[in-house]
């Protein structure tokens, strides 16, 4: 049983009463006047009991990280909920990969199916997506149960490697029982981030209609519509658990995966009309409704619809440049995944030798992309979350009351309607979507500079440089802070190799001669590799994706499918060949 200093529940209990007190007295005014309560009363109360029961979780966490005094990090005392939190039961004995592939598909149609469960009760034209511009990362659906996708998991994720990375939180991956530690805590970091991003979304942006308040009160309403959120957001989090158990790869990048290549291939072959009221060509030009969104029907449409001189005038700029999904944007799709896939097949192989086994010998690979793909969904999750706090503090009724902070244009301004920074700090980090919205300017601002909502070729400079030295250098960062925190460090894969009897052919067998070795390719990769996805994601966007997927989008998808297809592999050759089983970790 944790050592514990019982003292800290005193101030814990006063303040928690305080502020209990608090809220019923703020939110639930009429409490005790029984004789006025109508079906709405009732609801407000049964979501006021909801309120007083999380606070007091709540507070109970805040006493176990206070009042614990054994050895390791706070985040020990917390094991009384982690331990017994809900959890995907882990197989005992090898799953056969045909159930693996099951279960991976099962996982996969009930993802898309949820996609397509709304949420009940919003509507009436007063919503706005505020994760619009993250969709393809976020492996969600604007308007339904999984409209916050995977944002609170990987949230989540960031604030506990860099708690960890700059020492916060004091915890050794390498031990078991701080690496417990760690996947419990985050665990349950990754339920409040769930209510930390659905609270402010249905207090301003999903916004529950007329009826659905009239029917259930207004605290009532917003109260069932945040429990769809919670529902379809811990759902994903499950499913996540029973794909990495149970499937093959990660749930996560598996959702992402889906949702991206979805976007594309309707982007690509959509045949249905887009807006009428848009120009046909991206200059200007004659208004047709029927012209399709994909990029193949489109081109069609545009060669069956116009004459010589027209597209001379403006059908090469409509079928290229023109948005939505222009030719140029599949172009930079498909130049995108041979990049990928050739950066993924770039190396550098240290050869291995077993120190007591004369003549086995093998390679260890460092791959120039070694860090994967995480980096990037960090640093593109962190901007998401930046947007959205940037809007919330702009014109959330609450929060843009805040003194300093509130509505102030430095930090993210937002025209009516939009979900799109246009001035301060939230609008050069935001990304750079599309030739049309910096290139064009640039050549001719008389002609496009309406795509740009009259910044100056400055601003749009500014803007370039500073979107593409954030997503370099903040991948960069979350790419050394998941090599250290996932054992891909030179130490600790010096003592992978030395623990496996292997060592360098000319070296001493010392963990220390290893890790020296190492030292000369993990930390510069590492850098290299960061440096590369991010630019690489950045760049993409900046020619523009089909199904405005996103250049991360795109660079997740084809890494993720590569690192599935390998995953496939290495599954099957276990299967046919069962003594592997241990050499790889089963």
């Amino acid at each position: 049983m944790a050592e514990r200093n019982r003292i800290v529940a005193i101030p814990v209990a006063v303040v928690y009463v305080i502020v209990t007190v608090f809220l019923l007295s703020r939110y639930f005014p009429y409490l005790g006047e029984f004789g006025k309560y109508t079906t709405q009363t009732w609801i407000d109360l049964f979501f006021v009991i909801l309120i007083v029961l999380g606070l007091a979780s709540c507070f109970y966490m805040l006493y176990l990280l206070l009042s614990y005094t054994g050895e390791g990090s706070k985040l020990g005392g917390l094991k009384p909920i982690t331990d017994r939190m809900p959890a995907v039961k882990r197989p005992e004995g090898h799953v056969h990969f045909r159930t693996k592939i099951i279960w991976t598909l099962l996982i996969l149609i009930f993802y898309f199916a949820l996609t397509n469960v709304m949420i009940y009760g919003i509507g009436g034209g007063r919503t706005m997506d505020m994760f619009a511009g993250f969709r393809a990362i976020m492996a969600g659906a604007s308007g339904s149960i999984m409209h916050l996708g995977i944002g609170p998991i990987v949230t989540g994720s960031i604030i506990m490697q860099l708690f960890t990375g700059a020492k916060i939180i004091k915890l050794d991956l390498t031990k078991t029982e701080d690496k417990s530690i760690y996947q419990g805590t985050q665990k349950l970091l990754v339920i409040v981030m769930i209510f930390v991003e659905a609270i402010p979304q249905v207090y301003g942006y999903l916004v529950p209609n007329a009826s659905f308040v009239s029917t259930f009160g207004d605290m009532g309403a917003k109260g069932i519509v945040i429990m769809q959120l919670f529902i379809g957001s811990y759902l994903v989090f499950l499913m996540d658990e029973v794909v990495s158990k149970w499937g093959i790869g990660s749930g996560i990048s598996l959702f992402i995966a889906a949702g991206v290549s979805q976007a594309i291939f309707t982007g690509t072959i959509n045949w249905a009309p887009g807006d009428p009221s848009l120009p046909l060509g991206i200059g200007g030009g004659t208004v047709r409704a029927n012209l399709p969104v994909g990029t193949i029907p489109k081109t069609i449409y545009v060669l069956q619809n116009m004459n010589a001189g027209e597209f001379a005038s403006r059908g090469y700029e409509t079928v290229l440049l023109g948005q939505p999904n222009p030719i140029v944007a599949l172009f930079g799709t498909i130049i995108i995944f041979f990049i990928v896939a050739y950066a993924e097949s770039c190396r550098v192989e240290l050869p291995l030798a077993h120190g007591r086994v004369r003549g086995a010998r093998g390679r260890y690979p460092i791959r120039l992309v070694y860090a994967s793909n995480i980096p990037v969904i960090l640093m593109s999750a962190l901007l998401a979350n930046v947007q959205m706090f940037s809007l919330l503090l702009w014109s959330h009724p609450t929060l843009s009351k805040i003194p300093l902070i509130g509505h102030q244009w430095w930090i993210g301004g937002y025209e009516a309607g939009s979900t799109t920074s246009s001035t301060g700090g939230a609008f050069y980090v935001s990304t750079v979507n599309g030739l049309h919205s910096w290139l064009l300017p640039l050549i001719d601002y008389n002609k496009y500079g309406i795509y740009v909502g009259g910044k100056t070729e400055l601003q749009i400079v500014a803007h370039v440089i500073i979107y593409l030295s954030a997503m370099a250098i903040g991948s960069i960062l979350f790419a050394k802070f998941w090599i250290e925190t996932t054992n891909m460090g030179s130490e600790a894969v010096a003592k992978q190799i030395q623990e496996s009897g292997m060592q360098i052919p000319g070296f001493r067998r010392d963990p220390r001669v290893l890790k020296m070795v190492l030292n000369r390719y993990i930390p510069t990769v590492t850098i290299i590799s960061g440096a590369f996805v991010g630019l690489l994601a950045a760049g993409a966007d900046m020619v523009g994706t089909v199904g405005n997927t996103s250049g991360t989008g795109v660079l997740l998808t084809v890494g993720i499918l590569i690192n599935l297809y390998e995953a496939i592999g290495k599954e099957q050759m276990m299967e046919m060949h069962p003594a592997l089983r241990g050499f790889f970790g089963e």
